[in-house]
């Protein structure tokens, strides 16, 4: 898809995508839509409703196919050196796995394009909502926030993987003047990541929103993460903003609006969804926009789930399982995040695979369990943000900013590791505590597509064989011997792109 085809979504992408979002799990109904013209949309408030509908339904392009076996999210994981493949097929895939991928990377072509839809979608809400009337101005507020959140949230990413990016924030024609834009510094994308996330603050969303929705909870912990992220590199601005990351993540603990879930079983339990843990995930219903993803964490063709595809193009490396601590719960069979045995065609026999698989994100309603024969279908979210996730923001923030770890950090670590069943000392240096909360990050949030942004902005690589951290430049990956090169810190762009709109160029340092 074109870069200039996405500033030009209109009433079409408008129209399918509303049909496509207003079946979201748990908050979209559906609408009778026969009524919609082109003169007719965003005139009454149940368009407004719809439009932003849209938007959500379009960030599910993380789990989109990309080729044979693969699916999008897969590409912030190959590039870690956890994951590997029982499959050799996708080309793009294996390349990701080699860190051997160009710009023609079809992975790296549907991220680029994924996001950038979710931002067309959200600058239509934002340009357009505030003209409906009459119209519940608490509503509208609520609209408008939940869509600064979004392309807030699709902005992190982009340049997170590629630095410097167009900064589209209106919508776009032919006669735009910035129809074919240029890349704007990476400083002014978070400059306006944050004001985004800022205006979102003061819509009036709910702390939670166990719909599925954005929350304010959501908001203040992507602000905290994007803090944490201008902390380290490239921006590198250091202990003011790990202090703007601690207080923004405490703002998210002091609420005592989620808490961790005692058993890691709800993390992938359809009726935990959108509460407790879970601060934001996309969303899926069974019959609407089923999860994909379930099959490509599957081993390859071991007939242990009633999904007629058993592909096996994600699996966990056996250094990085074999890193966790003697005696954590999450390394357990069936128990925490991953799975070494498990039951013939879903609910028969149990039987050994011989190697570990991620059950971090395991749907047992859609593959059996005992007892009980799978459906074949997955209506399973697909997580976020989680609380986990902000508890560490708040101890790795609050040592960096202090020089070292006061006693709620201590705490927030602590919490991880209890449920764990891992003991916690009571004492550190600001040294030991970084690399202590750094090992946790690596082994709680593991298969997020959060692990490659920790080493780019840390510009470390977690070794699992001898459990200490390496710079990333040169790292070699245990399992397959690839090398992270200076160039891997950030993404090529996409060839298409740069072929459509010249004024891209030149391309990321080493592409």
């Amino acid at each position: 898809m074109q870069f200039n085809t996405i500033k030009k979504i209109g009433l079409p992408l408008l129209l399918s995508a509303m049909i496509a979002g207003t079946g979201c799990n748990k908050f979209l109904e559906e609408e009778d839509l026969s009524n919609l013209t082109p003169e007719s949309y965003y005139t009454i408030p149940e368009h407004a409703t719809a439009a932003i509908a849209s938007a959500y339904a379009q960030t599910r392009f993380i789990g989109n196919g990309a080729g044979i076996f693969a699916q999008n999210f897969q590409m912030l994981e190959a590039v870690t050196g956890t994951m590997k493949t029982e499959t050799g097929q996708n080309a793009d895939l294996n390349n990701l796995l080699g860190l051997g991928f160009q710009g023609d990377n079809l992975l790296i072509n549907n991220w680029w394009n994924g996001l950038y839809n979710v931002i067309a979608q959200t600058n239509l809400v934002l340009e357009r909502v505030p003209g409906i009337t009459p119209m519940d101005e608490a509503q509208k507020n609520r609209v408008l926030g939940e869509a600064q959140f979004l392309r807030a949230w699709s902005y992190f990413y982009l340049v997170q993987l590629w630095g410097d990016v167009p900064l589209i924030i209106t919508t776009q024609t032919t006669s735009s003047p910035d129809f074919l834009p240029t890349r704007t510094n990476k400083e002014e994308v978070y400059k306006q990541i944050v004001a985004d996330l800022t205006a979102a603050e003061a819509s009036g969303l709910p702390m939670t929103d166990a719909s599925g929705r954005a929350s304010m909870g959501a908001v203040k912990s992507l602000l905290a993460k994007v803090y944490l992220t201008m902390a380290g590199q490239p921006l590198n601005k250091g202990a003011s903003y790990y202090k703007l990351a601690a207080d923004k993540a405490a703002e998210v603990i002091n609420s005592k609006s989620f808490s961790l879930f005692s058993s890691y079983a709800d993390l992938h339990n359809v009726a935990q969804e959108n509460k407790g843990e879970h601060i934001f995930e996309i969303q899926y219903l069974v019959g609407v926009a089923d999860n994909p993803m379930q099959g490509v964490l599957l081993p390859n063709f071991k007939d242990i789930s009633q999904y007629g595809t058993e592909i096996g193009s994600m699996v966990p490396t056996i250094q990085f399982y074999n890193s966790y601590e003697a005696g954590d719960l999450r390394k357990a069979d069936r128990v925490g995040f991953f799975y070494t045995t498990y039951f013939d065609k879903g609910n028969g026999a149990l039987k050994d695979l011989s190697a570990p698989y991620i059950y971090k994100h395991f749907d047992s309603l859609g593959h059996g369990t005992a007892g009980r024969e799978g459906t074949g279908n997955s209506s399973l979210n697909w997580p976020q943000i989680r609380y986990a996730d902000v508890l560490l923001i708040y101890a790795e923030a609050q040592n960096e900013a202090d020089g070292m770890p006061n006693a709620a950090a201590i705490a927030a670590l602590k919490a991880i590791r209890d449920r764990a069943k891992l003991s916690t000392p009571t004492t550190f240096t600001q040294a030991t505590f970084r690399e202590a909360v750094w090992r946790e990050r690596w082994h709680e949030l593991c298969y997020e597509n959060i692990t490659w942004f920790d080493m780019v902005r840390l510009r470390k690589a977690y070794n699992p064989v001898t459990n200490t951290f390496q710079d990333f430049v040169g790292y070699k990956f245990p399992d397959n011997n690839a090398t992270l090169q200076e160039k891997h810190l950030l993404f090529p762009l996409p060839t298409a792109e740069m072929q459509n709109n010249p004024n891209l160029r030149p391309n990321n340092t080493g592409y």
